[in-house]
């Protein structure tokens, strides 16, 4: 029933979810995101890096260009969450997954140093495209 109803999930321009159907139409509240990626299976290395991220209704998506990762902080912890674009919402709102603890602590375990925007971060590659998992941080020799 949840693989189902995942497939007419749809976000408005509002940022809104709604279950929509050809006949039907109706709004559901979703806390964070509608989504979790349970697993990740990757393959390559540095630029030609593919990483592949099953959610938890069994879709595979590879992260990239048009699946982009991105990781927001906590405000009051700085813990970060990371999550992945699963599809293009009406607007700029789209709909994504959370990427669980585990599966984010295997990112982790495959990022490398890089530069975003002048910043020295730790990331990872996937399709041609890096992703900063967060700022590296700076050592002061004195």
């Amino acid at each position: 029933m949840v693989c189902l109803f995942s497939t007419v999930l749809q976000r408005d321009e509002e940022g809104t979810y709604l279950l929509e159907t050809p006949t039907e139409r109706g709004r559901i509240e979703v806390e964070d995101v509608p989504f979790v990626a349970v697993e990740l299976e990757w393959c390559g290395q540095g630029r030609q890096q593919t990483l592949c991220f099953r959610t938890n209704v069994d879709q595979c998506i590879t992260a990239g260009p048009e699946h982009p990762i991105r990781i927001r902080h906590d405000l009051l912890n700085c813990e970060p969450t990371p999550y992945l674009h699963v599809r293009d919402g009406k607007g700029k709102f789209p709909i994504e997954a959370r990427i669980n603890r585990a599966t984010y602590y295997e990112l982790v375990a495959l990022a490398e140093p890089g530069m975003v925007r002048g910043r020295k971060v730790l990331g990872v590659w996937s399709d041609g495209m890096f992703f900063s998992l967060g700022d590296l941080p700076t050592c002061d020799a004195k």
